[in-house]
């Protein structure tokens, strides 16, 4: 059983950055696709980024068109956190950011075993 605690989110103007954190225990990190997800007022949750590790030097990473180029996911195997650096935010980036963890890589919320309890970010405009 996983375990996942995020943390980080809060209040923001536009333009602003916040870096989320998530903190897992109770499994094999390393093993594990983990995604960030995020879901406004009215709206359904969606995907906004994964990132896995894989044999080689560097890791499998995919974001959607929404936060690409803003956004930038990052994991510490060491410490069993994986990061959401969020630069250039926008209000329509409002919403709660769950951390999520999956056997292999997926953009599908409903492939995802384990979630956090979510995180509010919210921007001003």
């Amino acid at each position: 059983q996983v375990q996942l605690v995020e943390s980080g989110g809060g209040l923001v103007q536009a333009g602003g950055s916040l870096r989320l954190s998530c903190a897992a225990s109770g499994g094999f990190f390393r093993n594990y696709a983990m995604a960030w997800f995020r879901q406004a007022p009215g709206k359904e949750r969606e995907f906004a980024a994964v990132i896995r590790s894989s044999d080689r030097s560097s890791d499998y990473i995919a974001y959607a068109d929404s936060v690409s180029g803003r956004f930038t996911i990052s994991r510490d195997n060491a410490r069993n956190t994986v990061y959401l650096q969020m630069n250039k935010l926008k209000p329509e980036d409002t919403a709660v950011y769950y951390c999520a963890a999956a056997a292999a890589i997926t953009y599908r919320e409903a492939d995802y075993k384990y979630w956090g309890q979510g995180t509010q970010v919210t921007v001003s405009s």
